[in-house]
């Protein structure tokens, strides 16, 4: 009986890898469904027989509970974009300048699969453990739901097996099976997903894996853990192995051909039955790419090559505004939904009255709208030919829409504001910001909970939030008694942050988080910092009258006052544990002073500066002459003009990775 269930379960596994990875069906699905019947039936008479890469072991019949967290074994590192052929150009010279000796060199080009990146662990050819990216270093293990994905092997078809090997590639859900999820949930009264890569995120993370079987998720493995020496050897040992890889791939000898093969794609992804966003260019030589590394984001030796923002016309339905935490009112136009990059898109950020007043932004206009950088919407031009009679230009509100107080518009700011202090919006911004990871990190407190607190009177300041009890949480709608102890212990952790973090929840104007520790180490309690005049503040290494002036006046208001008090009665850390600890004078970056400015490549700002502090460097708020670098990006504005005329070092971010890998001498 045992060689029949054998039998069977190959003849099985055979038909699903022609049909799901070769896409050339070898056997009617009524004698695939009939075969399989027969193989669970004896799979159940004879249990003892039953192995994990059983076809009838690919969908589990109970739930998860929840997620476990897994730290990847090597970072799964997002790629960094380019977004024209000049910014592919200046990559590639940056590689070249790290591996000059290299005369030679080969591209291999893969569409980019717009989905879910996973990590797929085998051991000894059997499927063990699928991870899904998460923040790159750690993800979550959601195998039972991987392994309904019939794309995916749950044994290697290859011999020998290596011991241990990671497979990665990409998630998706093809644009035939999105489409039918949305209309069963259409014809089911449910909300739609807003796009097919939304879908196959939110059905990886379904905790039941009959319904991620139902989807019908697809997959193309990319890459494998190997020693091997091209990465067309990686796609050629992974299709042995009995995955499916895209095969739309080609390897050129220079960005000439990359460029070729780019073009010749635009049009034709229309045609493909999945969503692809772009071109992924990647160095063919392992050895090579061994030798360029990474950055603190992105591999040094890919790139993502996006295709431009699609432009679509649609029609503006109405102007609102937006309060900030700041009071800052931002218009937004709601527009008739239109597909954006895979996305339905309602809304566009307007910016300012300066913008709307360029544009000559009217209800009832036709206007031309794309997502910036692929993520935000944004307005990019009006069609007046389209402009329908009658229309009138748009009056920007004199009162705010939360509050109906007087709105401001400072003679030195773009922005208009609300400066009622009591307003909801800011009071709901204000609480948000609080509780936010920077600041006091209360997990599980989030906007919703913190709108019906608001809502229902039970907190009007982020003080009030320490005064909660389970009894006066579980009165909300929804909110259960177990979650509302979770978070009352969570509120009363926070008890417990660092002083810098306590002056950045205040959400003092032009004060973020660098800033806030600056404060912290020159003003020992709140009360001195509070009774800091404007000179005082000023001559603070890297501070300005602007943020001088924005700090005192913040203190001088009796609300800001009162709130003081009431968090000093609480028991916050209004004062550092510990004195402050100097940089290390060993630092490369020691008594060096650092400023960026701009969008940089790869890294994020905070964590730009993170590195530099590491090295001992300090962080500046503000173009001085006591600045000694500027940390130059994209669209680096006025500093970059200041700094040029005080005759400040500029680097870029490559020069700033340089300087931190390089002696004390270096800098």
């Amino acid at each position: 009986m045992e060689a029949k269930i054998n039998q069977l379960r190959t003849q099985l596994q055979q038909a699903a890898y022609a049909y799901y990875v070769l896409d050339q069906p070898v056997m009617e699905d009524s004698v695939y469904d009939r075969l399989y019947r027969q193989l669970e039936e004896l799979e159940a008479q004879y249990p003892q027989f039953v192995t994990p890469d059983s076809p009838t072991q690919r969908v589990g019949d109970r739930p998860a509970k929840e997620f476990t967290s897994v730290t990847h074994n090597v970072p799964l590192y997002s790629l960094e974009n380019a977004f024209n052929w000049e910014e592919l150009q200046k990559w590639e010279q940056r590689w070249r300048k790290l591996a000059p000796e290299v005369e030679t060199w080969e591209y291999g080009c893969e569409l980019k699969i717009d989905g879910s990146a996973i990590a797929l662990t085998y051991e000894y050819g059997l499927f063990t453990r699928g991870v899904t990216r998460g923040d790159g270093m750690k993800g979550e293990d959601i195998t039972p739901n991987l392994k309904t994905i019939r794309s995916i092997p749950l044994r290697l078809a290859i011999d020998p097996c290596p011991p241990l090997v990671e497979v990665r590639g990409e998630a998706f859900l093809p644009i035939a099976t999105f489409d039918g999820i949305n209309v069963a949930k259409a014809e089911a009264g449910e909300p739609l997903f807003a796009n097919a890569r939304n879908a196959a995120a939110g059905t990886l993370r379904q905790l039941d894996p009959r319904i991620v079987a139902q989807r019908n998720l697809d997959f193309f493995a990319y890459t494998v853990h190997l020693p091997l020496t091209t990465q067309q050897e990686s796609l050629e040992w992974l299709m042995k192995a009995g995955f499916r890889v895209n095969p739309h791939r080609e390897f050129c000898p220079n960005l000439q051909g990359v460029k070729a093969y780019y073009d010749r794609w635009a049009d034709q992804r229309k045609q493909l039955p999945y969503l692809t966003d772009g071109v992924v260019v990647k160095i063919n030589s392992v050895p090579l790419q061994q030798q360029l590394g990474f950055t603190q984001k992105f591999p040094r030796w890919a790139i993502a090559l996006k295709y431009p923002a699609e432009e679509v016309p649609t029609i503006v339905k109405a102007i609102t505004v937006n309060v900030g935490r700041t009071g800052a009112v931002t218009p937004m136009a709601i527009m008739e939904p239109v597909q954006v990059a895979g996305t339905t898109v309602q809304r566009a950020t307007l910016h300012n009255r300066d913008r709307i007043a360029e544009l000559d932004l009217r209800v009832g206009d036709t206007v031309v709208i794309r997502k910036a950088g692929e993520i935000i919407p944004e307005v990019v031009r009006v069609i007046t030919e389209l402009r329908p009679p009658h229309t009138m230009a748009y009056q920007f509100p004199r009162h705010c829409p939360e509050c109906h107080s007087a709105l401001v518009q400072p003679t030195t700011e773009a922005v208009t504001r609300c400066v009622n202090g009591s307003c909801p919006a800011i009071l709901k911004g204000n609480l948000v910001h609080w509780v936010s990871r920077d600041a006091m990190d209360i997990q599980g407190l989030g906007e919703k909970i913190l709108v019906n607190l608001l809502r229902e009177g039970l907190v009007n300041s982020v003080a009030d939030l320490y005064h909660l009890s389970v009894e006066c949480l579980t009165s909300l709608d929804r909110l259960g008694e177990k979650l509302a102890t979770k978070l009352v212990h969570a509120i009363d952790q926070s008890r417990h942050q660092s002083y810098d973090r306590v002056i950045y929840g205040l959400g003092i104007p032009l004060v973020g988080k660098v800033n806030a520790e600056i404060l912290a180490q020159n003003f020992p309690t709140i009360h001195q910092l509070a009774q800091a005049k404007v000179t005082e503040l000023e001559s603070i290494y890297g501070f300005g009258l602007e943020i001088a002036q924005s700090v005192v006046h913040w203190f001088q208001a009796p609300p800001n006052q009162q709130l003081i008090t009431e968090l000093q009665a609480i028991g916050l850390n209004l004062a550092p544990l510990s004195p402050p600890s100097s940089p290390s004078p060993e630092g490369n970056f020691s008594d060096r002073t650092f400023l960026i400015t701009g969008t940089l490549p790869t890294l994020k700002r905070k964590d730009a500066e993170a590195l530099i502090k590491a090295a001992g460097g300090k962080i500046l708020s503000a173009v001085s002459k006591n600045l000694n670098y500027l940390v130059v990006g994209e669209k680096a504005g006025s500093k970059l003009m200041k700094a040029q005329k005080l005759g400040i070092k500029l680097l870029t971010e490559e020069e700033l990775l340089a300087l931190i890998d390089r002696d004390p001498g270096a800098v």
